[in-house]
């Protein structure tokens, strides 16, 4: 059987994925973050994005998270996120929006919304959208 590292998703609704991979890939604050059994003990912190789980058995499984923290140990790797959800749950029509939202804020910076505000839920938005697309083009192979 093939090396494998324990991983769990959790947001602060509910447990997303708990269960056995052969790799783990997050965005971290420096970039995109393999992780592969045995990996040294790390903590970091997470920005919006898609976090990918690849299975002992090849298939691949796609969670949006909104940010947040990643504790890694040899055999566990642990992602905490205010917001996790599955990229096939995620509301393609609201991301759009919260989208176009936060590019009028920032383009017109008389908007209620701060600029820091705005960027941060533009971010959100790109990286949910991302996610979906990356979804999608699993689905289709």
């Amino acid at each position: 059987m093939a090396s494998t590292i324990h991983c769990d998703i959790v947001s602060a609704e509910a447990e997303i994925f708990s269960g056995d991979a052969a790799m783990v890939v997050v965005p971290g604050e420096e970039g995109e973050l393999g992780i592969a059994p045995r990996h040294a003990p790390l903590l970091t912190r997470l920005v919006p994005g898609q976090v990918r789980v690849i299975l002992p058995e090849g298939e691949e499984k796609f969670y949006y998270i909104s940010g947040g923290l990643l504790e890694i140990q040899p055999h566990v790797v642990t992602v905490l996120s205010d917001t996790a959800q599955r990229a096939g749950d995620l509301d393609e029509a609201a991301a759009l929006k919260a989208k176009e939202e936060a590019e009028k804020a920032i383009k017109d910076r008389t908007a209620g919304m701060e600029v820091a505000q705005a960027q941060a839920q533009l971010a959100e938005a790109m990286a949910q959208l991302a996610a979906l697309e990356r979804f999608r083009k699993q689905l289709k192979r």
